[in-house]
Formats: C-alpha cells, sequence, structure tokens
C-alpha cells in the first residue's frame, strides 16, 4: 500500500505548518521557546522571513508517539473545525 504526503489543497499548506508547530509548542516539543509565527528554519522559507525566531522543532528527533500525537491533533482540530462549518456556526 502506498502512502502519499500530498497536500490535496495546497493554499492550505502554510496553514497547516503554522497549525503542527502551535500543537507542537502547546506539547513541550519546541526548543528554545516558541516562536509567535510558529516557524522554524527548515520552513523559513515556505512561510516568509522570520524575525526574532525563538524556537523549533527537531522532527527528526521526535519520537513515533510525539510525531503521531502532534498528527492527531491536528486531525481532532481540523474535523471540529469542519464540524463547526457543518452545523452553520463557521469559527475559527
Amino acid at each position: 500500500m502506498s502512502r502519499s504526503n500530498k497536500v490535496v489543497v495546497p493554499n492550505c499548506k502554510a496553514a497547516l505548518n503554522q497549525m503542527k508547530y502551535e500543537i507542537a509548542a502547546e506539547f513541550g516539543l519546541m526548543s528554545g521557546g516558541y516562536s509567535a509565527n510558529g516557524a522554524d528554519t527548515e520552513f523559513a522559507g515556505e512561510l516568509g522571513a522570520v524575525s526574532g525566531q525563538s524556537g523549533s522543532v527537531h522532527w527528526s528527533g521526535l519520537s513515533t508517539r510525539q510525531a503521531g500525537s502532534v498528527g492527531g491533533e491536528i486531525t481532532r482540530r481540523l474535523v471540529a473545525q469542519a464540524e463547526q462549518v457543518l452545523n452553520g456556526g463557521f469559527q475559527l
């Protein structure tokens, strides 16, 4: 079975990356603090110039459980947002 990390809606890539970094910070996985825009040097080109960056995530250093918990939380939040939209209470 082949797996793909293809982003279905390319315009959402920056928002998903930001959410990933925010969740990593909430879980205490950021090293050196948390930058308000949630960027690390790996994605600095994608997210624009990063001034005053104070934290980063070394994704290769995370355990499978830690990385999975970030992915799981992203899924929970996206499902909750979709439920709000479907219920007519659009709110991000």
